[in-house]
């Protein structure tokens, strides 16, 4: 960790999912406390980053929080205004700094169960590396490569390749694209409020690949990061 410089992990929950009911918190791959206990295993098992901020509403979020009884987790009570499915995410995103005091915000989410701890220390090494130490980029968010054909049906047309100079061509001399997955952010709170965004202006590109950045949104998510958790991490 660099001299000085305060990173706490910011861990977002509300109740209500709408999608998957109580998806943060119901049993996962039998881990009572689900995807919640998972996560807070994970940030809890890398000791650079002190504080987990917990922001909720949820009452199961709380008490799973609260079992852990260890002082690196504080749990905040989020206002409902900023917990609803119509909640404006920049309001959220503005809300963050005034709760969360550290030099560099770590954003992540429990619904990205296998961006672990390893995938989250050589993220942390990058931006340390990139973003503090060699001013190359101002920030740092979780991507996934996309080199594909993808084609707009209001453009009619593909998007990332020139068909008039070659219809097909190599799949590998596509332009990549990168899908932001939302396993997790790195900013300065620095530029949370100068910005009001969870990026800056110049993000490194994190890429993972298709299993660390699998994010749980539907029914079917949950259902197949099960058979995946307990193929690559459960005890056998």
């Amino acid at each position: 960790m660099i001299k000085n410089e305060k990173f706490a992990f910011f861990l977002p929950t509300r109740k209500g999912s709408e999608r998957v009911q109580n998806k943060n918190t119901r049993t996962f791959a039998g881990i009572e406390g689900g995807l919640l206990k998972l996560k807070l295993n994970q940030l809890l098992e890398i000791d650079r980053v002190h504080d987990i901020i917990v922001s909720t509403n949820d009452p199961e979020t709380i008490e799973i929080a609260q079992s852990f009884n260890n002082d690196r987790i504080q749990v905040i009570e989020r206002p409902e205004a900023l917990c609803l499915s119509s909640t404006v995410i920049e309001d959220f995103i503005n809300y963050i700094p005034t709760v969360v005091n550290a030099d560099h915000i770590f954003w992540v989410h429990a619904t990205a169960p296998f961006a672990d701890k390893q995938v989250l220390e050589n993220a942390l090494d990058v931006y340390e590396k990139e973003v503090i130490g060699e001013n190359n980029y101002d920030s740092l968010l979780s991507v996934t490569k996309v080199q594909q054909f993808l084609w707009s049906a209001k453009e009619n047309k593909c998007i990332n390749h020139d068909r008039e100079q070659v219809k097909w061509p190599r799949t590998q001399d596509l332009e990549p694209l990168y899908e932001i997955n939302h396993a997790f952010y790195i900013n300065s709170r620095e530029n949370y409020l100068k910005f009001n965004d969870r990026i800056g202006v110049k993000p490194y590109l994190y890429e993972l690949d298709k299993i660390h950045s699998f994010d749980i949104d539907w029914n079917d998510d949950f259902q197949l990061a099960e058979i995946i958790y307990n193929s690559l991490y459960a005890k056998k």
